[in-house]
Formats: C-alpha cells, structure tokens, sequence
C-alpha cells in the first residue's frame, strides 16, 4: 500500500515501524528533505524544535545502509551520528532502535562519564551506526578501537551547537577522518555561524531545506514574562511549579541549577536537577524520575535545552534569562512540541529588564509582561492552572555524590564528590555570549573543569572531554543560587 512516507521513496519496512507508532504522516521538516537525503545528496535541514529532526535523518540513514550492499567489519562503522549531550545521544538511539531492527542493522552508543569497555568490545565485534559525542569518540580512536575510514553516512545533528563553543575543532577532526565521498546530513534548529565552516569544508553541492525562518519561536508557545522583586522569583517559581503538570525550569550555572532544585523540594516541590556537575548515573536517575513524574519539575541548565524530549512538558520556566536569543527558543522548544501547546515564563527583575527585551527581540516573539508583586497574582493560576499540590520534604533521592561509579579503568561521572572523582562535565558547555547587564559575578568559581576535589589539573584530550568539547568559560551572571543568598545578604 502506497502511504505518505512510501511516496518519498521510503521503504515499506520502515513505514510500517512507523505506523506502528501512529506516525503516518511527515512532518514539514522530513516531507521536506526525505527525497535528497534517499536519493544521496548532502542536506543541511533546519526546522523548529520538535519538528521531527531526529526521523527526518535516521530514516533515510537506515534505509541507505539498507541498499547499500555493505557488510559491517569490526572497529569501523558504516554510519556515524554525532550529537553534543549523552543524553541526547541515548534519545537518538532510542528512535533508532526499532528501524535498525527491521532492517538487521547493529547500533552502539558512544559517550563518556561511564566505562569504555563495553564500547570497545561492542566495536570490535562490528557495528553499522556509532552514535557519539566527540569526545569519547576521539579517545577511541587514538586507541585505535575504532576507525571511520568505512562511513558511509555522517550525520551531525544539533549541528549549529557541534560547530560552536569549542565543539568546532573536534567536529572537523573527526569529519577529517570519513570517505571524502561519504554522505553528510546536518540538522538543527538554526543553521549559522560555524555551520558554515564545515559546510564549506565538508559538504558536496548540498541542498538546504528550511521549514522555517532563521530563528523564530514554535507558534504553538504562549510567552510571557514575569516582572518581579527579586525577593519574590523563588515564591512565585514554587508556585508555579508546584501545579499540575511537568515543568522545566532553567538557570544559567550548575552550582544554580543545583541550589535552587534543593530550594524547590525543602519548598515541598519534587525536583531533580539536570547539569553537567552530575555524574552519569546521576543524570540517569534524574531524568528516569522526571519521566515516570516522581519528580515533576525538572531543574537544568542549557544542556537540557538541546534535544532532550520528555512528553507532555506543559511549562517552561526561565528562572536565569539567557545571554543570547537562541538558547531562549531552545529552552523554549522543551514544550508545545509535535504541534501540542505549551507555556513559556520568564521572570525578569529590575535589573534584568533590558536585557529581557533585546533577548524578545532577537527571538521575534512579543510576550505579554505583567508585573508580579508576589506568587498570589491571578496570572499565575492563569500560566500554570489547577491545584497546588505541595510535598513536605520534595523528592528524596540519593545525592550525585553517593551514586555508585561504573566500574572502569578510567574514572567516570561528571560530578565534583567528595573522595575527588568525577571527570571535566562533558556536553555542558556553560553561557555562550556576553553576561546580561546588571548581572553581578555568578557562582562559577567552583564550576569550570571540575576534576572532583582534587586540586590537580589534567591536560584535557585532544577532543576535549569525554562526551563533549574543549573547555569553555563558565559566564557569569547571579543564578538560581543567588535566590536565598542574595536575599539574606542585601
């Protein structure tokens, strides 16, 4: 039977996972390149966040390395994925799963903060897609564990973030290392600045397919900002938080993320926090609570604001205003995805005024501002309806520092403990841009390349680190830390 997907020369396997999911349809983003990408052409694809991106590259992946008529060899894969965060390497796969089944294909997840054993046994025994962050795939090549002399696909997806904030010269080493001739699909929400480095250096008479304008917010997203007393940003969060449904809230450090998730749950909100300070198993279980809804608040910094997809997320909260207008709609995009509606706050100070509207301008969105003098304003009930619910204590698990360490040559975790272990954070990339006027010093002395208590620096590697990039400067700015401090000391 001939259905939408089939149409575009997708194969009838792979239309029938799909619809096995219910997706029966393309989205614009995938109706739009699904015929170069098949037909073998170089695609650069820009859509909103939750357009669809991640099919709009795998299927066509899956499909070619189905007709291609190659056999998988050990330590070099046929196709290779490279994404900026663990754990949007692990929702990749997740996607991939099912399409590589019908199609016999073998998968292997690459990334740092656990043990590298498995991964070298895995690509000794023969995989067909890698999917990676940049560093750990670097170290595994210098192992000489793997090769990509074989790739025959490359796909970099968030590709406007893999060319940015030091992930650049990483990207291009390893791009070095593929067939000139290999298949290259870069995907994002925005398509600039470095893209155009490895466009030019990389790709071959590539098409661009765009499904919307340069930056723009989903139309599905109702913004408004909060103006507020400072004094008043916890209470007025807690209240918002504390409503039915999932919300996301973001602060711009991890030591910010980290504090105010603690103020969160002594508020009686469920929280877990989401940074590049947590070890693997920490983020794992983390992320585990939110999608069960255990905890129904997520607190992150912007490495949650790449990818990362978690159903039915019905708020979106900026506790700290981003530098710069493409992590507000990145953030932003954690809601209102595959066409559903969502919410997005920003709560705005005195001092931040500003800066909030020069970021609302760059974003092309016209949010509705409303001053709050506190968390009884009938906005609030209005952004975040029904009843609060408020649990004595929050959440209670177990801290980053007690997690268990996977067992490894190397050491593994992205968290500062307190018998010194943990590696540099990977894929957290602190705040790209410059700090918001009216911002004091954050609280990032304790945040740069964290290699756990002990006052030793290493020499990071030549892919910087073990899922992520080079190091970069952690900006500025005061954070959610700052919500009890500030007020007791001013």
């Amino acid at each position: 039977m001939t259905t939408a997907f089939t149409r575009l020369g997708l194969p009838a396997s792979l239309d029938a996972v799909l619809a096995g999911r219910g997706i029966t349809t393309p989205t614009p983003i995938q109706a739009a390149t699904l015929a170069d990408s098949l037909a073998g052409r170089d695609v650069l694809g820009r859509g909103p966040t939750g357009s669809g991106k991640t099919y709009a590259f795998l299927l066509p992946l899956v499909a070619r390395l189905m007709a291609s008529g190659t056999r998988r060899k050990p330590k070099a894969p046929r196709a290779l994925v490279l994404a900026p965060t663990r754990e949007l390497v692990g929702q990749i796969q997740a996607a991939l799963q099912p399409l590589a089944d019908v199609a016999g294909l073998r998968t292997l997840t690459v990334f740092g903060g656990v043990g590298q054993n498995p991964q070298v046994t895995g690509l000794r025994n023969g995989v067909d897609v890698v999917l990676a962050c940049p560093g750990r795939l670097e170290d595994l090549i210098s192992q000489r564990a793997c090769s990509l002399a074989e790739a025959e696909i490359t796909v970099l997806d968030e590709a406007d973030h893999m060319a940015d904030l030091g992930f650049l010269p990483a990207v291009r080493r390893l791009l070095d290392q593929t067939p000139r001739d290999a298949q290259r699909l870069l995907f994002s929400a925005t398509l600039d600045g470095g893209v155009d480095v490895l466009v030019k250096r990389f790709l071959t008479d590539p098409v661009t397919h765009s499904t919307d304008g340069p930056a723009t917010a989903a139309p599905a997203i109702s913004h408004h900002v909060l103006h507020l007393p400072r004094e008043q940003r916890l209470p007025v969060l807690t209240d918002l938080a504390s409503a039915p449904g999932r919300t996301v809230v973001f602060a711009r450090t991890k030591h910010g993320a980290k504090a105010l998730a603690r103020q969160l749950n002594r508020n009686g909100v469920p929280a877990v926090e989401l940074h590049g300070n947590l070890s693997q198993n920490a983020r794992t279980r983390n992320m585990d609570a939110f999608h069960s809804g255990r905890a129904q608040t997520l607190v992150a910094t912007d490495i949650a604001a790449r990818g990362i997809h978690v159903d039915d997320v019905a708020l979106v909260v900026h506790a700290d205003p981003p530098a710069e207008h493409k992590a507000y709609l990145h953030r932003s995009g954690r809601t209102a995805r595959a066409g559903a509606e969502g919410v997005v706050v920003t709560l705005m100070t005195d001092a931040q005024v500003a800066d909030v509207r020069a970021l609302t301008r760059a974003a092309k969105i016209r949010p509705t501002t409303t001053k709050v003098p506190g968390p009884t304003h009938p906005i609030l009930q209005e952004l975040a309806p029904g009843e609060r619910s408020l649990v004595p204590g929050g959440l209670v698990l177990p801290t980053p520092e007690e997690q268990p360490q996977q067992p490894s040559g190397r050491r593994s975790g992205g968290g500062r403990s307190r018998r010194g272990g943990g590696s540099r954070p990977a894929g957290e990339r602190g705040t790209s841009g410059p700090t918001p006027a009216g911002r004091s010093g954050g609280t990032s002395a304790q945040g740069g390349s964290a290699q756990g208590g002990s006052r030793r620096r290493r020499r990071p590697r030549s892919g910087g680190g073990r899922d992520g990039a080079s190091p970069a400067a952690h900006a500025g700015g005061h954070s959610a830390a700052d919500f009890s401090r500030r007020t007791r000391t001013r």
